[in-house]
């Protein structure tokens, strides 16, 4: 898709307005810190919904949600494909639990309030070590019936294309013993790197896969699943 002057000029808009809100929430993170689980969660929600209302602002992106998403302690496997998915978690489940790259979770002060906030982090090259680190931390939050929201593929996916689900994936459904609720997301071709496009972002929650299943079975489910929208 061609970029328009209009994709710069909102683009940039949204970036003007985002960016110091989210630094203003942030600072409002670290306020409500000490004041227990519930301040800090309606700090991030309403962040999370601050982007929503910019992106629909600045950007024209209207978010449409297919189906019904969890608000318990399952493992809900998203299509990822930018940054919007991510940032707009908040709003679309009660509490859900992220599963960031370690690198992210380094970055001064957001990395500390979404610490706080409560997140897995994965630490990708570590092996079986991390692993057990993640099912540790996992099964905490499933226990609280937050829902858990990992990234199959690892890593942004350009629309239209899959990529092999990450090992770790696998072992985390083995060992959690949770249903995986897969998302299917096309957010990539309006949301991209930088100068966006208006238009609509759908969000699809596929059947439930219950737990015990072979690994080979569960990724070739996840992945029609999480590509029900480029396919």
């Amino acid at each position: 898709m061609r970029t328009t002057p209009a994709d710069i000029l909102r683009s940039l808009a949204f970036y003007m307005a985002f960016y110091p809100g989210t630094l203003f929430f942030v600072l409002a993170a670290f306020a409500v810190a000490a004041a227990g689980d519930r301040p800090m969660r309606r700090v991030v929600r309403a962040w999370s919904g601050y982007h929503r209302l910019c992106a629909r602002i600045f950007l024209r992106i209207r978010v449409v949600i297919e189906g019904e998403l969890p608000n318990e302690g399952v493992l809900v496997a998203v299509k990822h494909e930018s940054f919007f998915e991510a940032i707009d978690l908040p709003v679309q489940m009660d509490w859900p639990v992220p599963f960031p790259k370690v690198e992210l979770a380094r970055i001064p002060g957001w990395g500390w309030a979404a610490k706080r906030y409560g997140i897995v982090v994965v630490e990708r090259g570590e092996g079986a070590k991390a692993l057990r680190s993640m099912v540790a931390n996992a099964r905490t939050f499933a226990a609280k019936d937050r829902p858990l929201v990992i990234f199959p593929e690892g890593t942004r996916v350009p629309t239209g294309e899959r990529h092999q689900l990450q090992s770790g994936f696998a072992g985390l459904y083995k060992l959690l013993k949770l249903p995986v609720v897969p998302v299917a997301v096309n957010s990539g071709r309006l949301y991209q790197r930088r100068w966006k496009k208006p238009g609509t972002i759908t969000i699809r929650v596929g059947q439930r896969i219950e737990p015990g299943l072979p690994r080979e079975e569960l990724e070739a489910r996840v992945q029609t699943a999480i590509n029900a929208l480029n396919d």
